[in-house]
């Protein structure tokens, strides 16, 4: 885009300032460079754009271009290293001012940027405030060409809540999105919950679990009992605190509290493939830690042996001696059907802010990020991962706290390794970084968006993006708060209702069997495959992504123009596959774990194994090629025992127990079973 920057004498003009008082008696600025001595006025910001909590004094400046622009506003400037400010920006009149734009935090630098789309002539309110420093500084104001307008937008509405507002995600198992809230006071943290009804209003109730670490860094969701109700983990640097419902969501207690977990990233996940959610937390200035569910609800605690050492946990996850573990995501980057696990790192010397992937053998945890090409020190603190190109494979847009952003694609079967498209994808034009990156179809139009703190990189169709900025006052949490089939969002009191447009969508809600062989209630790690005439789109089922927030854990879907889907394959975690054919479109389905019939692949009705019994190596023999099927091994009762994505016509069955077992096949969602004896 083209630079307008107004110069003075071929470079920038500074001029010292003494910013008025109030909105009435703001000084009017031109581009360029300005000194801001002190924040002193006697008006501070009650109208927040950016950030939770309102500045009591500020220092106020109008702007009026002379023609439409791309306008910046930056602290973020060489000689203002070290500082913290926070930009509000309004258009209207003092008396009824609007928000256009602001920064609080640009990333974890405390400087501030912020961009917004002006018209020529109109005057723009740009404040200053001491919310968290009253320091001088210097501050930019820079033109680009206006960006085209947004294919999506949102209407902001206002909802009292009390607290620190963290979430949206069904809670009482009525498939609709709420709202959590976590107030505290002198040192103890309660829980608000604001249920959605079905007419799109809220009502509100309060518990009080008196945890006692505050939710400074991020929460998850999940039913570790299974019984119907959503438990929370949530913490600071101090240590963090696990939360459950009641057998019916009247009364929640806190039953772990957990000292001495610098808590980042939290998720709930079945860490070991036993069907039940454990929990994972990042840990910053250690290995990470865990809880594994003993299949009643209740929770032991590990802790991951530091890279060279080993100890009594089972698993070694973000092992590094000093941490830098920050953000945690849980996905099936090779699509073998077994959960992985991404992490961002930061902070430190190298290797401490290596990002890592841990892939899921199916027995066991090996950390490969070199080999696939995700080893890189982004500092970053969350990935959003997204089949952002629709061919079946999950993408990865490492977003940086600090420097550049960066896009790999997933080159699919047979390695899955990754490639840095980043230089052609159009996301370098975002300079503006955060710790939360998420993605969601946000227009519907069947490609995902990448939402990078309060900015959005809008999916072109063709792995190429638009950055739109300060679509959101900051960054919050993402879900369906009208039922209406598009992503909403939330952040402090500020309600972001999408406001739609004619594309078509649909929602699917899944509960799984949570019993013997089956998967977690909430159906945590399936992947969701949506098949129409124009494509295939996959999501996943995930507690915890991004940095802070929890997002909804129900599966949405943009259509665009498409109006017939063929047919909706569910990948549960136990194995189960349940595959829903012709659903209408606009709509909300739910499908409960194994409701539907097992679709025979009639390609392999002539595979045969042998030996069987077996020892140690099953062979497969068919006349079609069975290399990148998925076998998974079931017990007798059902339960899910061994899973790989096939190398070769070999099954190493050697570590199983002897006893009777069925062999699955499965490619596309269709399978053969073949039953075999373990000697």
């Amino acid at each position: 885009m083209k630079k307008i920057t107004l110069l003075f004498a071929s470079v920038f003009y500074s001029l010292l300032f003494y910013a008025q008082d109030d909105c009435n008696s703001a000084i009017a600025v031109t581009a360029g460079t300005h000194t801001v001595t002190q924040i002193n006025g006697t008006q501070g910001t009650s109208i927040i754009c950016a950030g939770t909590g309102n500045g009591s004094r500020a220092e106020w400046y109008t702007f009026t271009p002379t023609i439409d622009a791309n306008v910046t506003v930056s602290t973020s400037l060489a000689q203002n290293s070290g500082g913290d400010t926070r930009i509000q920006i309004y258009e209207g009149a003092c008396n009824s001012l609007n928000c256009v734009g602001g920064d609080d935090d640009n990333g974890n630098v405390y400087l501030s940027i912020a961009s917004f789309n002006a018209t020529a002539n109109t005057t723009y309110y740009i404040a200053f405030d001491n919310r968290w420093s009253s320091s001088g500084f210097d501050f930019e104001i820079t033109l680009d060409d206006p960006l085209p307008p947004p294919p999506f937008s949102f209407s902001g509405q206002t909802l009292a809540t009390t607290g620190s507002t963290m979430g949206i995600v069904d809670m009482n198992g009525d498939f609709l999105d709420d709202i959590i809230a976590i107030p505290g006071s002198g040192g103890v943290y309660n829980l608000n919950i604001y249920y959605q009804q079905i007419n799109g209003t809220f009502v509100s109730e309060s518990y009080t679990p008196q945890a006692s670490r505050s939710p400074t860094w991020s929460l998850a969701v999940g039913d570790i009992d299974a019984n119907g109700y959503n438990d929370l983990i949530f913490g600071n640097s101090s240590g963090c605190n696990i939360i459950k419902a009641n057998h019916n969501g009247s009364a929640y207690t806190t039953v772990y509290d957990n000292g001495g977990v610098f808590t980042q990233r939290t998720n709930f996940v079945d860490i070991n493939n036993d069907g039940h959610l454990d929990v994972f937390v990042c840990h910053d200035v250690d290995p990470s830690v865990y809880y594994l569910n003993d299949g009643n609800g209740n929770l032991t605690f590990y802790r991951s042996p530091e890279i060279g050492t080993s100890n009594s946990s089972p698993y070694q996850l973000g092992a590094y001696y000093s941490g830098g573990n920050y953000g945690s995501i849980w996905i099936d980057y090779d699509n073998d059907r077994n959960l992985d696990m991404f992490m961002a790192k930061c902070g430190g010397a190298y290797p401490r802010y290596v990002n890592q992937m841990h892939r899921n053998t199916g027995t066991d945890y090996v950390e490969n990020a070199s080999d696939i090409g995700l080893a890189d020190g982004d500092q970053t603190w969350s990935a959003a991962w997204g089949d952002f190109d629709n061919d079946g494979d999950l993408d990865v847009f490492v977003g940086a706290s600090s420097g550049p952003h960066v896009l790999k694609a997933n080159n699919g079967a047979p390695n899955y390794t990754f490639t840095d498209i980043t230089s052609s994808s159009g996301v370098s034009a975002l300079t503006t970084t955060s710790r939360e990156h998420v993605t969601y179809d946000l227009d519907n139009d069947g490609y995902l968006d990448i939402i990078s703190g309060n900015n959005v990189l809008r999916n072109n169709g063709d792995m190429t993006f638009t950055p739109y900025l300060d679509v959101f006052s900051g960054s919050g949490a993402f879900g369906d708060l009208n039922n209406d089939g598009f992503i909403d969002a939330y952040r402090g009191s500020s309600v972001y209702l999408n406001d739609g447009n004619n594309n078509n969508w649909i929602k699917v809600t899944v509960e799984g069997g949570a019993t013997t062989g089956m998967s977690n209630r909430n159906g945590i790690g399936a992947r969701i495959e949506l098949h129409t005439p124009s494509g295939v789109q996959i999501r996943d089922i995930r507690s915890g992504e991004g940095f802070e927030f929890m997002n909804t854990l129900n599966a949405h879907f943009g259509l665009g123009t498409e109006t017939q889907i063929d047919n909706i394959i569910i990948y549960w975690p136990s194995g189960i596959i349940d595959n829903v054919y012709s659903p209408s479109i606009n709509q909300t389905i739910k499908v409960n774990e194994g409701e539907t019939l097992t679709v025979q692949d009639e390609t392999l009705s002539n595979l045969t194994i042998y030996p069987n019994p077996v020892k140690d190596v099953i062979n497969l023999q068919s006349n079609e090629n069975l290399t990148s099927r998925i076998a998974t091994v079931f017990d007798i009762n059902g339960k899910k025992v061994l899973n790989q994505r096939l190398q070769d016509n070999t099954i190493n069955v050697s570590k199983l127990q002897s006893g009777f077992y069925i062999l699955r096949l499965e490619s596309q969602g269709k399978v053969v079973n073949r039953k075999f004896i373990k000697e």
